[in-house]
């Protein structure tokens, strides 16, 4: 009985995860709960068939939190902006596959939104830029999403932004 229960168990588990999988990277990502401002503005910019696509593509996906830390008057920037949306929106996907165990330190990976991004390893604490590794390897049918803290800003939009005094 309890050998039936424990294969049952771990049955379900199984299937639980299978299931998981066959989620592309917006419906992982809509189905995880925490990523409800990324994913309405990926609808904004229109990049919802993009990512729902074949890929593989690689999302460095901010958290909910993440995008509360953001000055609204930004917030309000992108979203009437959408070029600039885009431009930040695609500054968080890499093309391609990339794991956690691809990552190296200095790793200068480039975006589908043209510039790079710095990776940095120091002991356990990886960054992405100034953000940090929440998650890794949140695996979907069309690719993989790491989880950070920060919203990433392309350092020439940074560059812009550092010299208005308001966004």
């Amino acid at each position: 009985m309890k050998i039936t229960k424990m294969i049952a168990t771990v049955a379900t588990a199984a299937f639980a995860v299978v299931a998981f999988a066959q989620k592309d990277i917006v419906d992982t990502a809509v189905g995880a709960g925490q990523f409800k401002t990324l994913t309405a503005l990926v609808g904004e910019a229109g990049l919802v068939e993009t990512l729902k696509g074949k890929g593989p593509f690689t999302v460095f996906a901010p958290t909910d939190k993440a995008f509360a830390k953001l000055p609204k008057s930004l917030v309000d920037t992108l979203m009437k902006d959408k070029k600039l949306l885009t431009s930040v929106l695609t500054y968080h996907v890499i093309a391609g596959n990339v794991m956690s165990t691809d990552l190296k330190n200095g790793l200068k990976a480039k975006t589908v939104q043209g510039e790079n991004l710095m990776v940095t390893i120091k002991g356990k604490t990886v960054k992405f830029n100034k953000s940090g590794l929440v998650a890794a390897d949140v695996k979907a049918t069309n690719g993989v999403i790491h989880v950070i803290d920060t919203v990433l800003l392309p350092p020439s939009i940074e560059k812009a932004l550092a010299g208005k005094s308001k966004y």
